[in-house]
């Protein structure tokens, strides 16, 4: 973490809070018991309004939530036994004041995620594996304007789309 008008370093830390070795990990292996330290890469890093910071451990196919100065609050995991590239690409922060909602890129799988940001739970998901409108080949980012519109960006894909928020289910 720096400081974002001196540019000054502040602090780092790793998975849990804790400070990070730059030790090869093991393999991810879902039935083993989780890795202290986050897997390789860590893919999105997203700051709520809240000052909740949430991180990506895609290779692990979890979320973890910290404050701001590393103080562990919480993770969450998302089909668990997504191995390779793991589950969890990248993150978008829901428009509303509150931010009900995160959205979450899964590449491995094929699918945006809509998790309650209060509890991780999984309300709703959309896409699947395919080249055709509304499919994605290797989803791997996303944004999410002030009206709800989705926006992706796929490896494979090559190609970027559009997803037009048609309800207010999620206002």
């Amino acid at each position: 973490m720096f400081d974002a008008t001196t540019l000054a370093y502040k602090r780092h830390w790793g998975g849990y809070g804790k400070l990070p070795t730059d030790d090869k990990q093991p393999p991810y292996d879902p039935s083993a018991a989780v890795q202290e330290q986050f897997g390789n890469p860590v893919h999105c890093i997203k700051i709520a309004n809240d000052g909740l910071v949430y991180v990506c451990d895609r290779s692990q196919d979890r979320i973890q939530v910290f404050q701001k100065n590393g103080t562990f609050v919480r993770e969450w995991f998302y089909e668990k036994n997504t191995r390779g590239d793991g589950a969890v690409f990248d993150l978008a922060l829901w428009p509303d004041p509150k931010q009900t909602y995160l959205l979450n890129a899964d590449g491995a799988n094929n699918e945006i995620r809509v998790i309650k940001r209060d509890d991780g739970s999984v309300v709703g998901s959309f896409g699947h594996r395919g080249r055709n409108a509304g499919q994605f080949a290797l989803l791997h980012v996303m944004a999410v304007d002030q009206k709800g519109n989705v926006y992706t960006g796929e490896v494979d894909g090559k190609r970027i789309q559009k997803f037009k928020l048609t309800s207010d289910a999620l206002k």
